[in-house]
């Protein structure tokens, strides 16, 4: 019996494509409901949509939806730990979001490198938007690039630190992305974990999955301004060069928002990398 209901067009379509890509008829009903839609009405608008007989998906409504069996990183420990010869002071730390000031994450002519490295390819960064694709964003007025996963000897060198330091293979992180904000330039307030409820979830995450952490790292001390600000919990992280700030989530954790401040003198040069539960890509070493 197929659905009677009205299927938006796009709605359709969002179906159609994320179980093109190998999500499962469960995954579509999980995210269906957390969107906001009935159960019984998910069951019938799926079937609708692929042409299958609403009772062969009533044992979805049975069971559970399986949790994500992916990675997770592990938290750097105060007061300090070594990594592959390199010493990183844990200055701060913070269990709600989980989040760690690392003091000399990198050493001055590490920071020095990647802004030499990366100067010549700076463009203005982009966001990741519902699709999934990559869009110039009001919100984001800062210039940068991407180097890819083990693309200098440098870059090896900073991710398997990162590796090492939060015990999580060098293929669960995207490439490292360098940027560069001039005075009066931000990043807003926002999340990076992908909100589950946009259709473009099933997209942005069919290649490692969700992100999990995050790591900021500060290549140049700005004359003023230009820290990490996380509002839920009233922490700004002063952009120190060669510190980075370490911060944890999972899916739906408010307490992450975070926004990089305007940068009120001087200009602000920052590494980041993000991480995956699942491989995101090889290293071209």
């Amino acid at each position: 019996m197929t659905s009677h209901l009205p299927i938006r067009p796009e709605l359709r379509e969002w179906i159609l494509t994320t179980t093109r890509a190998g999500h499962s008829v469960d995954t579509v009903l999980k995210m269906m409901q957390e969107t906001g839609y009935d159960p019984r009405q998910s069951r019938s608008i799926v079937a609708a949509v692929l042409n299958m007989p609403v009772s062969a998906l009533e044992a979805h409504a049975q069971a559970p939806a399986p949790k994500s069996q992916g990675r997770r990183t592990r938290h750097p420990e105060a007061p300090q730990m070594v990594v592959n010869g390199h010493t990183v002071h844990v200055g701060l730390s913070m269990e709600s979001p989980a989040l760690r000031v690392l003091n000399d994450f990198l050493s001055p002519e590490e920071c020095a490198g990647l802004i030499e490295q990366a100067s010549p390819r700076l463009q203005r960064a982009k966001t990741v938007d519902s699709s999934g694709k990559q869009q110039i964003d009001a919100r984001r007025t800062s210039e940068g690039m991407f180097f890819t996963i083990g693309e200098t000897p440098l870059i090896q060198r900073i991710e398997q630190r990162i590796a090492t330091m939060l015990s999580i293979p060098v293929d669960h992180g995207e490439g490292l992305q360098v940027l560069h904000y001039r005075p009066g330039q931000q990043y807003e307030a926002h999340y990076d974990w992908f909100n589950p409820e946009q259709p473009g979830f099933a997209a942005i995450t069919a290649k490692g999955g969700q992100r999990i952490a995050s790591l900021v790292m500060y290549l140049n001390t700005p004359d003023a301004g230009g820290g990490t600000a996380f509002p839920e919990v009233g922490l700004t992280v002063t952009a120190l060069r060669g510190s980075a700030v370490y911060f944890a989530y999972d899916t739906g954790d408010e307490a992450s928002l975070h926004a990089g401040l305007s940068v009120e003198k001087g200009e602000k040069w920052i590494a980041t990398k993000w991480l995956r539960e699942h491989p995101f890509q090889k290293a071209s070493r």
